[in-house]
């Protein structure tokens, strides 16, 4: 059934000059024929004005199946909405009117009201005895689950039910049982029934569609999507699925160039290593990189010809988490002195860097003279202290310190030895300590790769380079360690300078990992054209593009141009909102799996949206089939203020939804509504929160607005100062001088000369 709104305007005032004439006498007839009192306001239109009806009263049109439509007037003034609904099957002649329901005739046909004899209808050919029945009420179910109205109706006549039930049966492999999963994963990611009330045999029959060769290709990402949601969910159930799925079945499915089994694989694979203990994820991704899984996902996935999808990458994202996870526990373990294998380590370090000096020449020395040669060794190493386990007490990094030392001295012999014997031998102060340093740059690299912390349920900031590299974290020390010694040099720096030199150095990894290099080389390549000069020149260009100066005169400039440019900023939000975005939905268990369209309407009166598919093109502002007038709105709500996150708890995991989380609240009829979104990056919520705050008339106090502003204010200011450069702008204006003593030097006009 369709609906439209046709509203006009009263005129609602007696008629001034120039209008049509008012009535007269008690019962005259006005310009359009019409019988008004001289005591009332002239109810007419004026011409080419149309009547307004009251604001609770509208008209839509509904059409029916073989069947006339109709125009019908709603009063919810009189009636309430549902009573005023159920009258409309009367106009057809329809007994049992709550059997029918309104539903929307465009876009996804969302419906109004609920829909008893669609369901019923449905469900019943569910339980047909032909194959073909069954395609046909599935094909019509599928893209009504998503709607939450009806899918309640169906979840409560027992459709979950009846869908597990040919879930179960298996009769079909083909269309019928892809598109019984496809209904089943819609109906519920409602979050009206939860994963965990599902049986064993059905999550077990699940399990075999995925272990199962012969089958419609549809069916498997399906029963994959299907088990992640069930992983994620029970944790009891989980352990089923984990049991029953094989990891070398989950690497067939990643080795298929099929990006959606891919996807729906990786995702399986993410979900049973969160759940799976620390010991047992250890076990299982040594086993994954033993099968080759990181050289394939580097060659066949991030270089894959086709463009990588946002779930894939947050998938990624996870694993890389997952595996520097693993870092952890050494991590948060200090160095115990007494124990045997870890002093062992120690003597390994130093004899790898002073065996000369430290064997040869000491053979035969006394005991305390060759523990005074050894505590001076570990001086030059660049232990603060004699006994090397005070120093790597401290945790974070603890023995993770000791890895790094290690792997470096094993894996790179000559840039070791190198590194320890030029500072060791210097005598001006200017020597690099090595295991000071190596302390401190496993501490900024765990912080710079968020060793430890928990997997944010929406990020996708995954590095290349981690999948092209065995032992990546280790790696990435090795070229680090190197780096800190080449800054050391440049910046002529001694002991007092360490804390400086070790800003530098993080900030030169970070801007380096910032640009995701794809490869280890390419990391040291780039990293190492980093200088210190270049750090500085960094820092100097941003320290201009980001101070102005502090000349009253500039400051009073600054504040002229405000008003123009923040117009100017306004309209660019307005017209970003107009190019519309694409925002991903947010199910009940925070997945982000579904995509939606808004956008402004060109004459900014309305917002425009629905749903659409991945990958494909912008839908035009005719194919969206919601409107929200922006007339209508209420407020804008952003944070941990919005409906859709308010109640989801407070923990780190939660922290970048609610950064990204705003929703309008607005008029529907008598009720307070809300458009809920989830910005896909931290610039799209700044312009899109920016531009409703526009839209509401209140100010757009975002960071990137001032950022904007700022930009824009500096080379405003620039370009109205070039005739002044190198000109000195005074701190004050220059000071008026006194009155002349007499004003004889003015000329009278009026006085001719002879």
């Amino acid at each position: 059934m369709h609906g439209q709104v046709s509203l006009g305007r009263e005129c609602g005032t007696p008629r001034s000059e120039g209008g049509p004439p008012r009535p007269q006498g008690p019962q005259a007839r006005c310009a359009l024929g019409r019988r008004c009192t001289v005591s009332e306001k002239c109810r007419c239109p004026r011409p080419g004005w149309t009547m307004t009806p009251p604001r609770n009263v509208v008209k839509i049109a509904i059409q029916m199946r073989d069947a006339i439509p109709q125009l019908i007037q709603l009063d919810q003034g009189r009636l309430p909405l549902p009573a005023s609904l159920s009258l409309v099957p009367r106009r057809w002649s329809l007994t049992h009117s709550e059997r029918y329901a309104l539903q929307f005739a465009d876009g996804h046909r969302r419906y109004i009201t609920e829909n008893d004899l669609e369901a019923e209808q449905l469900l019943g050919g569910l339980q047909s005895d032909s194959r073909e029945g069954r395609r046909e009420a599935l094909r019509h179910l599928v893209p009504l689950a998503s709607d939450m109205t009806f899918a309640r109706e169906v979840i409560s006549r027992n459709g979950l039910q009846r869908l597990g039930t040919i879930i179960e049966d298996g009769d079909d492999l083909g269309e019928v049982l892809a598109l019984s999963l496809r209904a089943f994963l819609e109906l519920m990611e409602h979050g009206v029934v939860s994963w965990e009330t599902l049986s064993i045999p059905f999550v077990r029959k699940v399990v075999c569609y995925v272990n199962m060769n012969l089958m419609d290709a549809s069916v498997p990402p399906l029963a994959l999507g299907l088990l992640e949601s069930v992983t994620l969910s029970s944790p009891a159930l989980g352990q089923l699925v984990k049991s029953e799925v094989p990891l070398d079945r989950l690497l067939v499915h990643l080795q298929v160039m099929n990006q959606q089994l891919q996807t729906k694989a990786m995702a399986l694979l993410t979900a049973l290593l969160q759940g799976a203990s620390p010991v047992e994820r250890k076990h299982m991704l040594d086993y994954l990189w033993q099968r080759n899984l990181r050289q394939f996902i580097y060659k066949n996935i991030i270089h894959s010809a086709a463009p990588m999808g946002d779930e894939m990458a947050h998938h990624l994202y996870v694993l890389q988490a997952l595996t520097l996870g693993l870092l952890e526990p050494r991590m948060r373990t200090p160095l115990d002195p007494y124990s045997q294998e870890q002093r062992e380590q120690l003597q390994v370090l130093r004899q790898a860097a002073f065996e000369v000096e430290g064997e040869s020449s000491g053979t035969g020395l006394s005991a305390d003279r060759r523990r005074s040669l050894c505590a001076r060794e570990f001086r030059k190493l660049g232990f603060s202290n004699s006994n090397p386990a005070q120093d790597l007490e401290r945790v974070p990094p603890g023995l993770l310190a000791l890895d790094n030392m290690l792997y470096f001295s094993r894996n790179a012999p000559s840039a070791y030895s190198r590194f320890v014997l030029e500072n060791s031998s210097r005598e001006d102060k200017h020597e690099c300590p090595f295991a000071r340093g190596s302390i401190q740059l496993t501490v900024l690299l765990c912080e710079l790769l968020h060793v430890g912390e928990p997997c944010s349920e929406t990020a996708q900031d995954f590095s290349p380079m981690f999948f092209g590299q065995d032992q990546s974290f280790h790696e990435l020390f090795c070229v680090g360690i190197q780096l800190l010694n080449k800054t050391w040099k440049e910046m002529r720096a001694t002991q007092e300078d360490f804390d400086k030199v070790m800003q530098v150095v993080r900030e030169q990894l970070a801007r380096t990992l910032a640009l995701k290099p794809t490869s280890l080389e390419l990391f040291r390549t780039k990293v190492n054209a980093l200088t210190y000069g270049e750090v500085l020149r960094l820092r100097q260009t941003e320290r201009l593009h980001q101070e102005g100066t502090l000349a009253p005169p500039i400051l009073e400039l600054r504040e002229k141009l405000k008003p123009e440019l923040m117009g100017l900023i306004r309209q660019q939000r307005l017209l970003r909102l107009c190019e519309g975005t694409l925002f991903r939905k947010i199910s009940s268990r925070r997945r982000q799996d579904k995509l939606w369209f808004c956008c402004l309407s060109p004459n900014h009166k309305l917002l425009q949206y629905g749903d659409t598919e991945e990958g494909a093109s912008p839908p035009t502002l005719e194919s969206l089939p919601e409107q929200l007038p922006v007339a209508d709105m209420r407020a804008l709500l952003t944070g941990k203020d919005c409906p859709h996150v308010r109640e989801k708890g407070s923990g780190k995991q939660n922290k970048d939804l609610y950064e990204l989380a705003f929703s309008i609240s607005y008029d529907r009829g008598e009720e307070e509504a809300y458009l809920n979104f989830i910005a896909p990056s931290k610039r799209e919520f700044y312009l899109w929160t920016d531009g409703l705050s526009a839209l509401l008339g209140s100010p757009m106090s975002s960071e990137q607005t001032r950022l904007d502003l700022e930009q824009l204010l500096t080379m405003e200011t620039k370009l109205r100062l070039l005739e002044l450069e190198n000109v000195p702008i005074p701190e004050q204006p220059p000071p008026v001088p006194p009155p002349p003593t007499n004003f004889n030097f003015c000329y009278d006009c009026s006085i001719a000369e002879p």
